[in-house]
């Protein structure tokens, strides 16, 4: 990679600072909004308002909605602007109290939401009418069908509200902890015969170094402070995954799955689909993993070795030129794409530079008042890199789909297996672009490496990854987990999804440490959502290659109402059956022509 600056975000257009009057006049109206809310849930509490036909009710529920979008579009800013500092400087102290301010807002706001379900669940029969007047309850009708029906699994208000509150001293604490942590841990690596401090997500980037010696230096290095850290990450881990554990019996969840799938918007055969499918393709991606091996000279790969470049591809990608070629080919797929790319580089909504303070990994956020995403990610110049910049890219045109068409914060609300639907596009526009216009062999088995790097990941790890946290989260029932628990369990499930074909001395036990997803208090599983996403934007992709341009205007209509139905409805659009495992295993089936391709190479 060059030596060019890497752009940081900009937030101005936020908020102009932590202590500005814009951001106290926005708190000061969520404060607001959240007492009218819970002055309006106290009121229908207490008034007979079903008794006044569906036409009292439905305005009681227009009430509610339009309440509701405006705090969340305040929370939401609020927070995102606050978040966004101290991802970005985990050290900023000024940041983090006022961040810590917000989270006890917040938690009436939390406690309203929990009146809210509870009051439009004892409605039963009533709503179906109540919703065919026209309004913003008629228009919000799928958000009020989907809150009844969960409705149902919530504790006594005054428990949920205790649950609300401990959660800021409880598991919210224990996954802030993890965060810092991870994110404000350097380490010393010699890299070019020189001494360097490297900040956590910079070491784990060497992965992908071409030489072996680097690689294996770097993981050794990363396994060696994570050693160190193991005894307070497994106390975080436990804390998180203890108080899920809790509140899922007392909230009548039938296992670790249910709120999870729930979550996603789809049912238990469509989870069991998937992964039947993931499961059945682990020999494939096997035969990936050997043909690699053997082009290092090896019987089967290190765990330091899954990242490797394979091939020649030239040159490393420098950030001008990342950019030019994502502009070029996401103008192949529509102009619409092109522009709101455009219009994230030049605005500096994307922070790409490693450093210490500044959190790992990748993401994309909406910022729901001025309409704009801000994405994080930690640039290296890798094609891998240039596909992840793509792939946050893509959440954010989703976002700019919704509010395109108007779509409210309710109507937003998508979930994690639909969330990944537009990034996985983008990504898979870049891959094709890359393939398309190589000629030389070695060109061609680096850019097949790097696509099979990241389909691997996301099948293969995600599927060891299932196998972890099932298992964390069914022997937590019975109690605490040590680190040695963890990492024996991390083992074993990495074994089960890789099996031969990666050298067992060298897998990595230590993951559970820095994977942020285990860690996050209110969505459990976020690994098989990333999966669902891979395949089901890999069919798309597919009727995208078949269809042409009359695709994309179907598919901007899909990603406008990911909040407004569930997964297999939106999927039927496109005579999709996400409850059958062949639709699973003819996206793999793309994926297997791939390593195909790889192992004739």
């Amino acid at each position: 990679m060059s030596t060019e600056t890497l752009p940081r975000w900009d937030l101005a257009h936020v908020y102009p600072a932590l202590d500005s009057r814009e951001l106290a006049e926005d708190l000061s109206a969520f404060l607001s909004t959240v007492q009218e809310i819970e002055q309006h849930l106290t009121e229908n509490a207490t008034q007979p308002v079903r008794a006044g036909g569906p036409a009292v009710l439905s305005r009681a529920l227009d009430r509610s909605i339009d309440l509701f979008n405006r705090a969340l579009m305040l929370s939401g800013t609020l927070e995102i602007y606050v978040d966004s500092i101290v991802a970005t400087n985990s050290f900023d102290t000024a940041a983090a109290r006022r961040l810590s301010e917000l989270e006890i807002e917040q938690v009436r706001f939390r406690q309203a939401v929990t009146r809210f379900k509870a009051w439009v669940r004892s409605l039963g029969d009533s709503l179906a009418a109540a919703l065919e007047q026209p309004g913003p309850a008629h228009a919000h009708a799928f958000f009020l069908r989907e809150t009844a029906e969960q409705g149902a699994f919530l504790m006594s208000q005054p428990e949920e509200m205790l649950a609300a509150e401990l959660s800021l001293s409880g598991a919210n604490a224990w996954s802030k902890m993890q965060r810092t942590l991870t994110s404000q841990l350097t380490v010393e690596f010699t890299l070019h015969g020189a001494l360097q401090k490297f900040p956590m997500p910079a070491l784990i980037n060497l992965r992908t170094h071409p030489e072996e010696p680097v690689r294996r230096r770097a993981y050794e290095a990363e396994i060696a402070e994570w050693e160190k850290l193991r005894e307070p990450l497994a106390a975080s881990l436990n804390g998180v995954k203890g108080s899920a554990v809790t509140l899922n019996r007392r909230r009548g969840r039938t296992d670790c799955l249910h709120a999870p799938i729930d979550q996603g918007r789809i049912d238990r055969a469509t989870l069991m689909a998937l992964l039947a499918a993931m499961q059945g393709s682990l020999p494939i991606f096997q035969k990936y993993f050997i043909a690699k091996a053997r082009r290092m000279g090896k019987e089967r790969l290190a765990w330091w070795d899954l990242f490797a470049p394979g091939g020649r591809t030239g040159s490393a990608y420098g950030w001008k030129e990342t950019r030019k070629f994502i502009l070029e080919n996401f103008g192949t797929f529509s102009p619409e794409l092109r522009a709101y790319a455009e219009r994230a580089f030049n605005a500096n909504w994307i922070d790409a530079e490693p450093r210490a303070g500044k959190r790992g990994g990748a993401y994309c956020v909406g910022v729901p008042r001025v309409k704009e995403s801000r994405i994080l990610c930690n640039f290296d110049g890798t094609l891998e890199q240039v596909s992840t910049v793509a792939h946050e890219l893509g959440h954010g045109f989703h976002n700019e789909c919704a509010w395109r068409a108007g779509k409210t914060e309710l109507q937003q609300t998508t979930p994690m297996t639909l969330a990944e639907t537009a990034s996985i596009m983008c990504e898979s526009i870049v891959s094709h672009a890359v393939l398309a216009r190589v000629t030389d062999p070695q060109e061609e088995l680096a850019v097949l490496e790097n696509a099979l790097i990241n389909d691997s990941q996301v099948i293969v790890d995600i599927y060891s990854r299932y196998l972890f946290e099932k298992e964390v989260m069914e022997r937590r029932e019975r109690s605490e987990l040590s680190a040695d628990d963890l990492c024996d369990i991390m083992d074993r499930a990495q074994a089960a999804a890789y099996g031969d074909a990666l050298e067992g001395r060298s897998r990595h036990r230590y993951m559970w440490t820095w994977k942020p997803h285990y860690y996050i208090t209110d969505l459990g599983f976020y690994n098989f959502p990333y999966a669902f996403g891979l395949l089901f934007g890999t069919g798309l992709y597919a009727i995208y290659q078949k269809r042409g341009s009359a695709f994309v205007p179907d598919y901007q209509a899909l990603l406008s109402s990911t909040g407004e139905a569930t997964a297999a409805d939106l999927a039927g659009r496109f005579g999709i059956d996400i409850r059958a495992r062949a639709f699973w295993d003819d996206s793999i089936e793309i994926i297997r022509a791939r390593i195909d391709r790889y192992c004739e190479l």
